[in-house]
């Protein structure tokens, strides 16, 4: 299962950017989705490194296991996650 966001149609909408990140990450660890695919397009760049910050925050960053940027498409990062589960449950 990959979870996919497009982030074409929320560009230039701060708050809607990272509303739609924050929601996304939940989703991932809710359903134990074992990657994201962040389309944030190739533009200018501008939104990839504000999605590029978003992940890096201390709080974020504890939720995933690493960011893979795609080589053949600029406007495309993987979020990828391993997901634990407790102690004594298999």
């Amino acid at each position: 299962m990959k979870l996919v966001l497009d982030l074409h149609d929320i560009y230039n909408k701060g708050r809607d950017i990272e509303r739609a990140l924050n929601d996304i990450m939940a989703e991932a660890i809710a359903k134990k989705a074992p990657m994201i695919e962040i389309i944030p397009g190739k533009g200018s760049g501008a939104l990839k490194k504000t999605v590029l910050r978003f992940l890096e925050q201390k709080e974020v960053k504890a939720l995933y296991h690493r960011v893979e940027k795609d080589s053949k498409n600029f406007g495309r990062l993987f979020v990828h996650f391993k997901h634990t589960t407790p102690r004594g449950r298999r």
